[in-house]
């Protein structure tokens, strides 16, 4: 049986992808499913208003937030992290967690997720908060 090399391997053709493709309906977070372009990772660029809360939810992968700005409570597992504008914070696989906007500004916040397709489990079975 062959086995595919690496240059016969089918792959998306490299392109810019405008930032109002990835834009979640009613809301200015946008979301990248990397697989559609052959990338291995996927990723949310958040955009949230203060209070705003993702309630808790898993993945069977990591899950690495990099905060761009704002303040924001992290909730991991059992355990609360506050995160300012540089820090980073990992989520490992089949944890539950979520976090918050705790600042009085918006929270800018890249949530990559290491998958070519985002998926999530959510703890109370109501989505997204």
């Amino acid at each position: 049986m062959d086995t595919p090399t690496r240059s016969s391997r089918t792959q998306a053709p490299p392109r810019a992808i405008p930032a109002g493709e990835l834009a979640l309906p009613g809301s200015r977070t946008r979301r990248f499913d990397g697989g559609d372009s052959g990338s291995a990772v996927s990723y949310f660029l958040v955009d949230n208003d203060p209070g705003d809360t993702v309630a808790l939810h898993r993945h069977p992968y990591t899950e690495t937030w990099v905060v761009l700005a704002g303040l924001v409570r992290f909730t991991v597992g059992a355990v609360g992290l506050a995160g300012t504008p540089g820090d980073t914070v990992v989520a490992p696989a089949d944890v539950w967690h979520g976090f918050t906007n705790d600042g009085d500004g918006p929270l800018r916040m890249m949530c990559i997720h290491a998958s070519p397709r985002i998926i999530q489990e959510w703890k109370d079975d109501g989505g997204p908060a």
